[in-house]
């Protein structure tokens, strides 16, 4: 058995960051600041496109993207928490299955602060953002992901809060499950997938009793 898990709204709560190091990098070039809400909404997506959604124009994408990693990389482990239940969904998960991330925040980062919370040795692999030309709801990290597992990919399970995740792993022809504690609301992810689970640690009880 294989499982896969997203980042943000899945195992972590890095929004407060997310949230600064927006403030932050819209500052930097005299960008009005957007509110909350608008960048919540976004959270998921690849930076250079909710820079761009959020109405950047496209000669300063990625400037911005670049002012939010330099101040984010300095605040994310300080100001990122582990979700409720994540570390026992990780454990559990580890215990019953081969795992690891899909994310399409940067791998560097991602794997420093995962380290930093004394995660990170569970996963056998992390795909971020730098480490494919296509990034989620796109199939690519998750073949990437298994790929560097080598894994039989006859049991394979995405557990995520948004439906990039879910469509990532229809494309991908593998099982998803969603969790309601992060980004996107039940209605929405219903439509994307017949498994919702409350967290992450729901969601891998529901997997392994599968």
């Amino acid at each position: 058995m294989t499982i896969l898990f997203d980042l943000d709204g899945t195992l972590i709560d890095s929004t407060e960051a997310i949230l600064e190091s927006f403030e932050v990098a819209l500052g930097a070039y005299e960008e009005a600041v957007f509110d909350e809400e608008s960048i919540k909404r976004e959270i998921g997506h690849p930076l250079d496109a909710m820079f761009r959604t959020l109405g950047v124009p496209e000669t300063m994408v990625w400037e911005h993207v670049g002012a939010y990693k330099a101040h984010y990389r300095k605040i994310a482990c300080e100001k990122t928490v582990l979700l409720p239940g994540a570390l026992d969904a990780v454990r559990l998960a580890h215990e019953h299955a081969v795992i690891g991330v899909v994310t399409t925040k940067t791998a560097l980062y991602s794997k420093e602060m995962l380290e930093y919370m004394g995660i990170m040795h569970y996963f056998g692999t992390l795909i971020g953002r730098e480490d494919v030309a296509h990034p989620k709801p796109h199939p690519e990290p998750i073949f990437k992901a298994l790929s560097k597992l080598k894994v039989d990919t006859t049991d394979c399970w995405m557990v995520g809060d948004t439906p990039m995740d879910m469509e990532a792993a229809a494309k991908a022809g593998i099982q998803s499950i969603a969790v309601t504690c992060g980004y996107a609301g039940l209605p929405v992810l219903q439509k994307m997938t017949p498994n919702v689970a409350k967290s992450a640690l729901e969601a891998v009880q529901f997997i392994v009793e599968s």
